[in-house]
């Protein structure tokens, strides 16, 4: 799917996008790229519906830690690489 801002800088939702993934979202930025993430009402609630019991044990603090762990060497894995490109 492709959109385009409007002349505010504004990117509109197909309709049933909207109603599949909900109003508010997250904005990404990404080295390479922008991506848009839903926003839960309740985001540990979306987590726990989308993996089921897998975190049951785990407190929410902790699932906030490890997830912010994993992106930030993900990131630095990205750069790393871009680096290693512009170098070569």
């Amino acid at each position: 799917m492709s959109k385009s801002t409007d002349e505010r800088g504004r990117i509109y939702l197909p309709k049933d996008v909207r109603s599949r993934f909900g109003e508010r979202y997250r904005i990404v930025e990404l080295p390479s790229h922008v991506a848009l993430f839903p926003v839960d009402d309740d985001p540990l609630e979306g987590l726990r519906e989308a993996v089921g019991d897998a975190f049951e044990e785990g407190e929410a603090d902790e699932l906030k830690d490890e997830a912010r762990r994993a992106i930030s060497e993900e990131i630095e894995a990205e750069d790393q690489e871009r680096s290693e490109n512009r170098e070569a």
